[in-house]
């Protein structure tokens, strides 16, 4: 059997949204900047597209500017403010256990000359609204929290966050790449001035994404050229690519929710009665559809590759930085042991996962871990005290 549990990193794109695109590549293949027919169909499909998107979070089409994904809408916000408000304002706050991409970018204009606060997350990655208000000063123009975080799956309070940030007339961002589909987004009510989205985290294609920005924003660019996406994203408009964005907007269902929610914790259940486990995130605010285990006293690269050799997929952590053998920053911002970061694997469904394939997962989890324990050097005189847990299987450390 084939099973893959890697939708964190990404996911299977729908057939619906294949045959969504499929026009798009070789009969209206025209370059939605033209003024012709085949230009025009494509300025049409585009327009829709934009409409169908913003309506998901309830904005307003010219408030969403097409890229090529999350990467480069984190980019666009983070450096895009940050040159906007040079010589003006030079402060931005972000978390530490938001995505590579965000800390990379703070890092970069960190030596730019901007002022970077990291705010610390609790155990199950949020961040206290009250740091956030402590750490807002004259001088901050931005604020940067995800909505739901990609390794662990902790939902966060974003409400709150754009809240805090309104009131104080500080600009607020959320990364919902993760999220976004999964739990409603309102722009309005939860007060955000820029969302990131994406579309290969949803059964979109891959390279295509969006970064809503409220009306009235000011913004640099940081592509120029023809002036595509309101002046703020030239490029030639990858028009199949936003169809098929808009299309995987959709193909999310209360049911599939619901379904991934079930299946979710009964992989999570069963996974933790194997001994020395323990559960990472919120137990309750978590995005349907992930499952994050730390495995103690084996390796997590071990653990995959285990499961690779089954037919099982499953990830070490973001897929963006799975190639590096440091431990996840996100893990240890939690305050997990560097070992015991090290033994963690994230699961992760989508609305095609079915009991039969978790069933098989979780006897061939349980099959690897007893036959990797029983090889690892971690485990010799190595004690845990039962203190060092709380009741909901989370480390204290």
């Amino acid at each position: 059997m084939k099973v893959y549990l890697d939708n964190g990193a990404t996911t299977k794109t729908a057939d619906e949204v294949v045959e969504a695109m499929n026009p798009y590549f070789n009969k209206k293949y025209g370059n939605s900047s033209s003024m012709h027919k085949w230009g025009m169909k494509a300025q049409k499909a585009m327009r829709k597209s934009r409409k169908n998107i913003a309506e998901k979070i309830n904005a307003t089409p010219d408030e969403i500017i097409f890229t090529s994904g999350g990467t480069e809408s984190n980019n666009l916000t983070l450096k895009g403010l940050a040159f906007k408000n040079k010589g003006k304002k030079n402060h931005i706050i972000v978390s530490k256990a938001e995505h590579d991409c965000v800390l990379n970018s703070a890092k970069w204009l960190d030596k730019q000359g901007f002022d970077i606060t990291y705010l610390n997350v609790d155990k199950y990655g949020i961040v206290d609204p009250t740091d956030l208000k402590k750490a807002i000063t004259k001088d901050t123009f931005l604020v940067s929290i995800m909505h739901a975080n990609n390794e662990i799956g902790t939902i966060l309070p974003i409400g709150k966050y754009g809240k805090i940030c309104r009131e104080n007339n500080v600009l607020f961002h959320t990364d919902a790449c993760q999220s976004f589909t999964k739990v409603p987004i309102d722009v309005k009510e939860m007060k955000l001035d820029l969302v990131t989205l994406n579309a290969h985290k949803i059964h979109g294609p891959k390279g295509v994404g969006a970064l809503y920005k409220r009306k009235g924003i000011k913004i640099t660019p940081l592509l120029h050229g023809g002036g595509h996406e309101f002046n703020l994203r030239s490029s030639t408009s990858n028009v199949s690519g936003i169809v098929g964005f808009a299309e995987s907007a959709y193909i999310h269902t209360q049911e599939d929710i619901q379904k991934m929610e079930t299946l979710r914790d009964y992989l999570k259940e069963e996974l933790l009665k194997i001994p020395d486990t323990h559960l990472n995130g919120h137990p309750e605010e978590r995005l349907c559809n992930n499952v994050s285990i730390s495995f103690h006293f084996i390796e997590g690269e071990s653990l995959l590759m285990n499961l690779s050799m089954r037919g099982i997929a499953v990830s070490t952590g973001s897929a963006c930085s799975s190639n590096s053998l440091e431990p996840s920053h996100v893990l240890l911002a939690i305050g997990l042991a560097h070992e015991i970061a090290h033994g963690t694997i994230r699961f992760t469904l989508s609305r095609y996962t079915t009991k039969k394939e978790i069933d098989y997962t979780i006897k061939n989890v349980k099959e690897a871990v007893i036959k990797l324990r029983e090889m690892s050097p971690l485990k010799k005189g190595v004690k845990y005290k039962t203190d060092d847990y709380d009741d909901e299987h989370q480390p204290i450390f």
